[in-house]
């Protein structure tokens, strides 16, 4: 190669370096709404479910499993305890959770231009979670691995609809899952630089999530501020595990946030009936979230649910249809009622692969969420198989919707530019807009542009060789992972958090749960 031609080459790789720069500091690090909130339950429903809550946990109770810790915080806050089963005076969650829960709260990144607030009328998109498949079209459905892990947290950084870059994007299953978790967070820190979060399969590996993010963020600054998220399910219906408890103890303990989020496939873990499934929801959430309280006072929560419907005919959980879309709705108001933020939604679906089924569902799901104030959109991106694979292919085509709920929730424009009268004065009847002043001012960014969708004629989509959706998808996922760059990080917290992953894993034996 010539002199010149390295010189011209370096000057195209500067010039996309830029240009790839230039597009992050433009990328909005969450969502501020500005329209209203889609309700379908008046009042007097919310009261009734909030009543009926309140009952389940006065009357049945929430059971806190393999946990004396737990009773013992429980009983001394007023609870009845009485075995493992705990009951709360009526109206006593309520009122621990909104004497100190924050209604909303930042998350920091380690790029402060990242940082997100979690709360109030903002969204923040995240990822998709837990998957122990992936999927592309090129090898199909396998098991993942560390590099795909790795490849997700990149396609997220890449992302502008994604603010956040999630947790378990997918289970590595190439290594041991007792050491996993340092190898996820770890790539997480490295090659994102957006907000992160951490693992809650068991306390000890949450205290390593916080123990390497004090790393990056220093000691002090952890107890004083939240840097992670993380997700401590109820496993439905009324109770929570051991594993769960203690994990939220130790994020609580250090001032990070818990997203207290019942899990529930409604027929099988809930009531058949929407308002049934609410007030099992909230009674858990509630339950959860004034645990952490009781732990330490102020610990962000988020109300979370994860609420989908079961076949009557086989059992198997679905998606996409009405009946999550009213529980979501009402769980929604149900949070802004009871003044914390709010976690749900998502790009759900049950089919194989990226394709009409997958769409329908995911979409019906991703715009029920945006209209109903989610603050937290888990699982926003990349969701196949009722979340057991992670598609490449989807995870594109889900953030391309993603993109498309921001320019949803920013409302309309109702500038002077955004009234357009400038643009009826001067057409005026029988012409075009094509050629006038406004148009030519606003064409570059008037309509949303979709990275994935294919507006040609035919022929010219035939000449390009009649590419569906996902084959679309298919040559960006490479193409984004092929142009990666990773944000800077400071080689000395490199060097820490490599040596602290390296005494942790030879500190224990490799074990498969």
């Amino acid at each position: 190669m010539s002199e010149r031609a390295g010189r011209r080459k370096s000057r195209g790789r500067d010039a996309k370096r830029a240009a790839r720069q230039q597009a992050q500091v433009q990328t909005t690090a969450f969502i501020d709404r500005n329209i209203p909130y889609f309700d379908v339950l008046n009042e007097e429903s919310l009261e009734l479910i909030e009543y009926n809550a309140d009952t389940v946990l006065e009357e049945i109770g929430i059971e806190f499993r393999d946990d004396p810790e737990a009773l013992s915080i429980l009983k001394d806050a007023g609870a009845d305890v009485d075995g493992e089963r705990v009951r709360f005076p009526r109206g006593m969650c309520r009122s621990i959770i909104q004497a100190s829960a924050p209604s909303e709260f930042v998350q920091h990144a380690r790029n402060p231009a990242r940082n997100v607030i979690i709360g109030g009328k903002r969204t923040v998109l995240v990822p998709a979670y837990g998957s122990p498949f992936v999927r592309d079209l090129d090898e199909g459905r396998r098991y993942a691995t560390l590099k795909d892990f790795q490849n997700f947290v990149k396609l997220a950084y890449m992302a502008p609809s994604m603010h956040h870059s999630g947790g378990t994007v997918c289970e590595p299953v190439d290594v041991p899952v007792n050491k996993r978790h340092l190898d996820m967070v770890y790539s997480h820190i490295k090659y994102s630089d957006k907000p992160f979060m951490g693992s809650v399969t068991h306390p000890d590996r949450a205290q390593d999530t916080v123990d390497m993010a004090k790393v990056v963020f220093g000691e002090e600054f952890i107890q004083q501020n939240t840097v992670c998220t993380s997700l401590i399910n109820a496993n439905s219906p009324l109770t929570f595990d051991a594993t769960m408890l203690g994990a939220a103890k130790v994020y609580a303990r250090n001032n990070q946030a818990t997203v207290i989020s019942p899990f529930i496939l409604a027929g099988a873990m809930s009531p058949v009936t929407t308002a049934g499934t609410a007030t099992q929801i909230l009674a858990e959430a509630m339950a959860g979230m004034a645990f952490v309280q009781l732990v330490k006072p102020g610990a962000p929560v988020i109300f979370g649910t994860f609420a989908s419907a079961v076949s009557m005919q086989n059992g198997a959980p679905t998606f996409g249809t009405p009946e999550p879309s009213l529980i979501l709705y009402a769980a929604a108001a149900l949070a802004r009622r009871l003044g914390v933020p709010f976690r749900s939604g998502g790009g759900l679906c049950a089919s194989k692969t990226a394709d009409a089924q997958a769409a329908y569902e995911s979409a019906n799901t991703l715009q029920t969420a945006a209209l109903a104030g989610v603050n937290f959109m888990l699982h926003t991106a990349g969701w196949l198989e009722g979340g057991l694979s992670m598609g490449y292919e989807k995870f594109v085509m889900d953030c391309d919707q993603a993109s498309m709920i921001e320019v949803l929730l920013k409302g309309m424009d109702m500038s002077e530019n955004g009234q357009a009268m400038d643009a009826l004065r001067e057409v005026g009847p029988g012409a075009h807009f094509l050629g006038s002043a406004h148009t030519q001012a606003n064409f570059e960014d008037a309509f949303y542009r979709s990275t994935v969708a294919d507006n040609n004629s035919f022929e010219q989509w035939s000449a390009e060789g009649e590419l569906d959706c996902a084959q679309r998808a298919n040559v960006l996922w490479k193409k984004a992972l092929n142009d990666y760059q990773a944000p800077e990080l400071d080689p000395a917290i490199d060097e820490a958090l490599l040596d602290f992953m390296t005494r942790r894993k030879a500190a224990f034996p490799d074990k498969d749960y």
